[in-house]
Parts: structure tokens; sequence; C-alpha cells
């Protein structure tokens, strides 16, 4: 059994530190009650199948359900089939249906929550007409449905290189609130994510873009359960917050600031941008990729709140911010590799692969660092079983551990 941990330097040199114990959480008996909270899930794919960029995706249903079933049992939703299971890098649209139906089917058996993407990634790369992106959205929007899951209207690539204004984004959503048969989640997701969505809403200036989002949120909001928001500005989140309609919720997808948008008027020491006097809106729930890195801290530190301790949530979930600023570091959207990193350290897949080669995709000073942090913020779920598999990497590269 280790007790170090062996990090590498960008400069390629070799320090130690001391493993840590392995956390002694307990999992929720009744659900979590102050806050609902989705981890959005990744996938892993079989580790010997041609797993090369724009080979269609062979998932290990074995290890990508298991580790739904294990959100489940921390009490959290899972949030599936968005980007962080590679939707628009590297899981194709086959894929994403089957991983919808078999998702969903796990919640029904677990008892939990899902909430699915819809996106127009069927369509073909490049232009599409307006009335074929509604068809695309209220397409994957019923698969959704007949499957009982909570639809996320995910932000289109297609719509964003369609729109020529506002207005285009306000008939395109109003068409496709319309068909849905159950309030949905918008997703807002900034540039940092995805480049290709600049522009979204019909403005580059958050604040414009907020307007339209209103807007259409205000035509029908007992058609919208909530709104996603992505663009690591706490700022902003705290602002569209303050002007949803009574009964929609903003779900944090703040990777960089999610501590204090989800503590909020009941953890004084989670600092967030000030609110307006007089409004009823404290706090942020959750939808965040950080939280599949994190699951087992982040049910702590709710089920603290659950019962009237803010001090242990902020305790509990100030250290994983820093474990999450370094995933999600830029460039952003590679960072899906550190939870499938985090999920084969924590024994949730038998290989360190990802769909479309992406384990590549970040250095070894950089997992070395998430390495570090997770064992800081007690997020490594079973910390012998983590030292062996990163040591075994970094021998595998010429690195004395």
């Amino acid at each position: 059994m280790a007790d170090t941990l062996t990090l590498l330097a960008p400069s390629g040199s070799a320090s130690t530190v001391p493993l840590e114990e392995a956390p002694d959480f307990a999992r929720p008996a009744n659900g979590l009650r102050s806050r609902v909270a989705y981890a959005a899930a990744h996938v892993a794919p079989i580790a010997w199948a041609d797993n090369t960029p724009g080979t269609a995706a062979r998932i290990d249903w074995d290890a990508t359900l298991a580790f739904r079933r294990s959100v489940y049992s921390w009490g959290l939703g899972v949030a599936d089939a968005m980007d962080t299971a590679q939707r628009n890098m590297g899981i194709d649209t086959v894929a994403v249906r089957e991983l919808i139906a078999r998702s969903a089917e796990v919640a029904r058996e677990e008892g939990g929550s899902v909430a699915v993407g819809v996106n127009t990634d069927d369509l073909d790369a490049g232009s599409a007409s307006l009335s074929q992106i509604v068809d695309a959205y209220k397409g994957q929007l019923h698969h959704a449905e007949e499957h009982g899951a909570v639809p996320v209207i995910m932000a289109s690539r297609h719509l964003a290189h369609a729109a020529q204004s506002a207005d285009d984004y306000v008939r395109v959503y109003r068409q496709v609130l319309d068909a849905a048969a159950a309030p949905v989640v918008l997703h807002w997701l900034g540039t940092a994510f995805d480049p290709q969505l600049a522009g979204y809403f019909g403005s580059s200036e958050w604040t414009d873009a907020a307007d339209t989002l209103i807007e259409i949120i205000a035509a029908d909001p007992a058609k919208v359960a909530g709104v996603k928001m992505s663009l690591l500005d706490a700022e902003a989140e705290v602002a569209v917050r303050e002007r949803l309609p009574e009964g929609v919720r903003m779900f944090t997808g703040d990777d960089y600031n999610y501590v204090g948008l989800i503590g909020g008027a009941d953890v004084p020491q989670a600092t967030q941008p000030a609110r307006s006097e007089g409004t009823a809106r404290t706090h942020s729930d959750a939808l965040l990729g950080a939280f599949a890195a994190i699951a087992p801290v982040a049910s702590a530190a709710i089920q603290a709140l659950d019962a009237g301790d803010p001090d242990r949530f902020h305790a509990l979930l100030q250290p994983t911010e820093a474990l999450s600023r370094q995933i999600f570091a830029a460039p952003t959207f590679y960072y899906k590799t550190g939870v499938a990193f985090l999920a084969w350290l924590n024994g949730h897949q038998p290989a360190f692969q990802m769909i479309g080669g992406l384990h590549s995709a970040r250095s070894l000073p950089h997992l070395s660092e998430i390495v570090r942090l997770a064992n800081a913020s007690r997020a490594l779920e079973k910390p012998d079983l983590a030292a062996e598999r990163w040591h075994a990497l970094l021998r595998l590269n010429g690195v004395d551990a």
C-alpha cells in the first residue's frame, strides 16, 4: 500500500506528497433536499476498440452504466448525453440515442432523475435551415420524452450558424417549446466550452443575449423547468438568475465558481456577486461536469446543507473548486479528459481511454496536478487504487514512481 504520491512538474522533475486516507462519506438515506443537483456523466469506451478520431463510438456499457448507478447512490441526478459525454466531440448520434435509452432505464431502476441532451447534431455538419433545425430538435425531444427523461435543449451549433438575429432564436425556441410535452431545461453554453457557439442567443454580449433568453422563457414559463448556464461568469449567472420567472430554476454549469453559486445566502463564506435588494433568489441548483468528478464530496456537502451545517458545506466543497479549475483549464473543451481520468483512478472504468482518443488531450504534468488536487480535496475514493494506477501510468511514460 502506497503512503505517498509521486507528482510530475512541467519541467519533468518528480516530487512526492503524502497520500491522504480514504474519505468516510456516507451515502444519503433519503436523497438530497436542499439543492437539486445533477452530475453530467461521461462515457467509457471499450478499451480495445478503435477509438481513433472520426470512428463510430464503441461504448463499454457495463462501466458507463455502473458509473451512473454510483452517482445515483450518492443522491445526485444524472445529466446524460451532454457535452461531458463527448457530444459534438466524438460520440455519434446512433450512440447518443442508445445512451439515452440505456441511461433512462438505469434511472428507473435506481429511482433517480435523469436529464438528457436534446440537440441538432443528427443534421449534417455545416448549413441547415431554421425549419430543419426545429425538426431536428423536435425529433430528439420526442426521443427523450419517450424514455421518460427530462429534456435539456442544448445550444445548437447549427442554430448559431444559421440565425441572423435574436428573433431567429426566439422563433426556433418557441416552436421547440410548443412541441414539448413537459417542462424542459434550456442550455446556455459559453465559447470556452465550444467556440462554435459564439454569439448564441443573438449577441456576443451576455447582457443582450440574456434579454433574448428571458424573452423566450417569458412567452411560456410553464414549459421551462430551468436554465443550465455555463458561461464561467458568476456575475452573469446571478444577474440572469434574478430575472427568471417564479418556478424556473437556475442550474449552475459554472465549474469555476460553483461553491458560492450553490451555497448562496446559506453559506456566508462562499462569496458571490451581490444580489439585488428584495430578490428571493438566494442560490443556484447544479448541473455540473465537475460533479461527475467529485460525486461523493458533492453529496456530502449538500447533505451538510440539508442538516443545517453551512460551514461543513463550505469546508468540504471549497477545496474541490481548485481541482475543478484544473480539470476545466484552457482549452476548456478538453475538460472531459480530466473527468475520465479521475473515473479511472477511482475504479469506475478499467482503462484510461476515451472515444476519439481524447485521453491524449492533456499532458502528464496537467494530470499530475489533478492527482495532487484530488488527493488534497478528498476526491480520491480509493486512494491506494488511485496511487497504483497513477504510478503505473508514470512508469509507462518513463517516470520513476
